[in-house]
């Protein structure tokens, strides 16, 4: 039996719901995080790791700017990847991130090279990369539709980290306040194009499915973390050593 189309409220309302059940906001590794129960070399790892999904995006976007078809929506959708490299080496998220990481003690260069990444960590995100240029353009413009759900993690985080961790402060963490308002915006676009384009039942399933897909590639970074670093920590070869 074929699903019904859904309105653009109905399709919202279920993509809120994904959201809600499989955002890695409910992911274990997050929650301690918060908590204040990682300690120095785990957040460390997280950090290191989490570069390497901020350093791509970028790619991901400019995969995706090719294949708009207008000069309109390549405008619109050129921004993020200037909001994430930045006009010059000095600004952009990038940036942000690797004061994140200088402030938490990782060498910089060690951390661009990319050389201590957990296996997983580079997997999902590939994964992710090659999704966006691999799939149909609505596919690709509803993977970044996660950004509906960053602003609440991105709270809880923040006031997790300062509260929590007398290593970290809040200019170490200048990534995450552009964000706050760079991710409204950017879902604003996205959401549009989704509701206005899918436009048969068979697209928004792909459209729901796809959001699954964005889901479990940042659930499976949290849990590649969790199980090198918390329990059991069997950390692969190659991969940071915390104080090492």
């Amino acid at each position: 039996m074929t699903a019904p189309l859904l309105s653009g409220a109905q399709l919202e309302d279920a993509l809120r719901q994904i959201g809600e059940e499989r955002y890695h906001h409910r992911h274990p590794f997050h929650h301690r995080m918060r908590d204040g129960k990682l300690d120095r070399g785990q957040v460390q790892a997280w950090a290191l790791n989490r570069y390497y999904y901020q350093a791509r995006i970028p790619a991901k976007d400019a995969y995706l700017v090719a294949r708009l078809p207008t000069p309109a929506l390549r405008r619109e959708w050129r921004r993020r990847i200037i909001d994430h490299d930045g006009e010059n080496d000095e600004t952009g998220g990038i940036a942000r991130w690797l004061k994140l990481t200088d402030g938490l003690g990782l060498d910089r260069d060690y951390v661009v090279s990319t050389k201590g990444l957990l296996p997983a960590t580079r997997f999902a995100v590939d994964a992710y990369v090659n999704f966006v240029r691999d799939r149909s353009l609505l596919e690709a413009v509803a993977s970044c539709l996660t950004e509906m759900f960053s602003p609440e993690i991105i709270a809880e985080r923040v006031e997790g980290l300062l509260k929590n961790y007398d290593f970290i402060s809040r200019d170490t963490l200048a990534y995450f306040t552009p964000r706050l308002t760079q991710a409204p915006t950017d879902v604003a676009f996205a959401l549009a194009y989704v509701r206005e384009h899918a436009d048969t039942p068979e697209k928004q399933a792909q459209v729901l499915d796809t959001l699954r897909f964005k889901c479990d590639v940042l659930w499976s970074q949290l849990d590649a973390l969790y199980f090198a670093y918390v329990e059991p920590g069997l950390i692969p070869p190659g991969a940071f050593v915390p104080g090492r």
